[in-house]
């Protein structure tokens, strides 16, 4: 639905409610200059109950769960207490026009009873309107809040496994033709690069559960094993050594060794290279 096709459901809603309002005024106001309401009182009651429908129908579109519920009930309490005010209006000829007391109905009960519902709906207008408010403003706070939350989380995405680096190589070392009164230049020997240590495995030590205290923090997470081209590549071809060229997918590849995307690619271009290499021989054979 395009924004003038809602803009326009909108307008037509409000101009429904807003002649439901005024049909329904009449009613209210006449019950309560009935029930003792002075003409400013009068005047103000419908929006008292009517009103509060409103901003009830509002927080059940804004809460959730329980909230949600309450406002529910709480609309359909006053819908109920209009209709009955309404209907004791149209029933009773003698309240149009509101100019003097009188009974609401000949059984005195009854009577009382919709005397005492005209006077506890703005008290009650007071209570539902302030608890719906607040609701709707805490439910508002505790939204923002979980967005910042969220928004301010480290993420928890390790890198890639692969170490892109520059190869090592020696310096080459440049022979310039020396004159022939000058010294011989001795050679100087490229420096070979040092073996890493060789990480040996070992045993962990059980312990009891520990309990949860909060998240990790980045530095203290143990650091995931780094493999090397060659070994990915190693893996990979024994990974998919079985398998044809169209099931031969990075994604496919990066779930059968467990590694990133952009590795998954690498190998995957890799792999096909490779297996076109391997066809031309077979080819020419043929």
């Amino acid at each position: 639905m395009n924004r003038f096709a809602k803009s326009l459901l909108v307008a037509a809603l409000v101009a429904v409610v807003g002649m439901a309002f005024r049909v329904s005024w009449n009613a209210q106001h006449d019950v309560a200059r009935t029930v003792g309401a002075d003409d400013t009182a009068a005047l103000l009651y419908p929006f008292v109950v009517d009103g509060l429908m409103a901003l009830a129908l509002v927080a059940t579109l804004v809460l959730t769960g329980k909230d949600r519920t309450f406002a529910l009930r709480v609309l359909a309490g006053y819908t109920a207490a209009s209709l009955v005010l309404n209907y004791v209006h149209g029933l009773v000829p003698a309240l149009r026009g509101g100019e003097a007391r009188m009974q609401l109905a000949d059984w005195d009960p009854a009577n009382w009873a919709l005397v005492l519902l005209a006077t506890s709906l703005p008290v009650g207008a007071i209570f539902f309107g302030s608890d719906l408010v607040a609701k709707v403003l805490h439910h508002r706070t505790t939204r923002s809040a979980d967005q910042d939350e969220t928004q301010q989380l480290p993420t928890n995405r390790l890198g890639s496994d692969l170490q892109e680096s520059a190869p090592e190589t020696s310096p080459a070392v440049v022979e310039s033709p020396a004159p022939e009164s000058a010294e011989p230049v001795a050679e100087v020997e490229p420096v070979k690069p040092t073996e890493p240590p060789v990480l040996r495995p070992v045993a962990a030590v059980e312990s009891g559960p520990r309990r949860a205290t909060g998240r990790v923090p980045q530095a203290a997470r143990t650091p995931r094993p780094t493999r090397t081209p060659d070994e990915l590549l190693t893996e990979a071809r024994s990974a998919t050594a079985d398998w044809p060229d169209e099931k031969l997918t990075a994604e496919a590849i990066r779930k059968a060794v467990r590694t990133s995307s952009a590795n998954g690619r690498l190998l995957r271009d890799a792999l096909k290279a490779e297996r076109a290499e391997r066809v031309v021989p077979e080819a020419e054979a043929a």
